[in-house]
């Protein structure tokens, strides 16, 4: 089993998901052939449906972490070394970290055949104003843990969502990691727009050493920063009940719906993701943050009279709660000409990590 295997960690919100389908696709135009693993605590996950659409084969490990299934994520990457994929990219839960001590290490213990990247985790700007730059947050304060601990075992950090940096903000945002975080890389890349990709897969095929840091962790407050969050995935069918429905503009406002029961409540969003599918068509909105805008992928609008919905919220609020604002805010859709019948829908709140291993030295 001799593949290239990259890890991308990083919060919720990072925007790990669209550098993964980017780089997959610019590797697929290479002539080389690429595999996706893509994690949840629970089925039905947007970012599942997202990935495929890169011309990937696609492997998910749902129900718990990578580190808390181990055996479940090679399960992962052997099914798609033996369809034949070279090269195979991995996205863990947005509320893991701890991976160098209980992914990798073991990996370059059990599997040394696997030729492991450096861990790239990617940052949020926000998430960086607000936890590293004491910009008034939201996050609970072991939430904010979590992603400090990803950024300290990070091999590469990247820095994402530049285009959305003024030329001095992204100066001033690389120069504070790279005096926050010395032992690690640290560069920008924006996965919207392509900026850096071309250079972070460069580096990541350069051969440099993977899992370079473990990190203490604090599991009592690890879990405690998981816990804070409500964890919902849905699936619907949805139905016009008098004609034409523009399915993007009706998950916008379903977004903007969800967006107002959270803000009245001063849950901070981990992220929301909703996408819409139709026919060939689809849509795909995310919210990032509670101050954040509604943010739309689609290359044009379409309408139908029958979609698929999948949903998948992070929020910091109690699984009740979260699944009462998502029913009340689906059950609304009658109000726009929707009929919106739940396939599925599952909410819980993260449980007490528990890896499978965990090494204690640099393998």
């Amino acid at each position: 089993m001799k593949v290239r295997l990259i890890l991308v960690g990083g919060f919720l919100g990072a925007g790990k998901t669209t550098v993964l389908r980017e780089a997959a696709r610019r590797l697929i135009g290479d002539k080389q052939t690429v595999g996706l693993v893509s994690n949840d605590q629970a089925p039905d996950l947007v970012d599942t449906a997202t990935l495929m659409r890169s011309g990937a084969e696609v492997r998910e490990v749902a129900g718990s972490c990578f580190c808390c299934n181990f055996p479940g994520f090679m399960g992962a990457v052997k099914s798609l070394a033996q369809q034949g994929a070279g090269i195979i990219l991995a996205e863990p839960v947005g509320s893991c970290t701890d991976l160098s001590a209980t992914i990798l290490q073991p990996i370059k213990d059990k599997y040394p055949e696997i030729d492991l990247a450096p861990l790239t985790v990617l940052v949020d700007p926000e998430r960086v104003r607000e936890v590293l730059q004491t910009k008034n947050s939201l996050m609970h304060e072991n939430a904010q843990y979590i992603l400090r601990l990803q950024m300290l075992e990070a091999d590469r950090i990247l820095l994402n969502k530049v285009d959305t940096l003024s030329a001095s903000e992204r100066m001033t945002m690389l120069h504070f990691l790279r005096e926050s975080f010395p032992e690690s890389s640290v560069d920008a890349i924006s996965a919207r727009t392509g900026e850096g990709l071309e250079a972070w897969l460069a580096d990541v095929f350069s051969g440099k050493k993977a899992g370079s840091h473990i990190v203490e962790v604090d599991y009592d407050r690890y879990a405690e920063g998981e816990a804070v969050l409500g964890w919902l995935n849905a699936a619907i069918d949805l139905e016009s009940v008098d004609g034409q429905v523009e399915w993007a503009k009706y998950g916008f406002r379903l977004m903007n719906d969800l967006k107002a029961s959270f803000q009245s409540r001063n849950a901070e969003i981990g992220h929301v993701k909703l996408m819409i599918e139709s026919g060939e068509r689809e849509c795909t909105l995310n919210l990032t943050r509670l101050g954040g805008l509604v943010a739309i992928n689609t290359e044009d609008a379409f309408s139908g009279t029958k979609a698929r919905c999948i949903l998948n919220a992070r929020v910091q609020i109690s699984p009740v709660e979260l699944e009462t604002i998502v029913r009340d805010a689906i059950g609304g859709s009658a109000k726009t000409g929707v009929s919106a019948a739940v396939q599925s829908l599952r909410c819980l709140m993260p449980g007490r990590p528990s890896p499978t291993f965990r090494y204690t030295t640099i393998s």
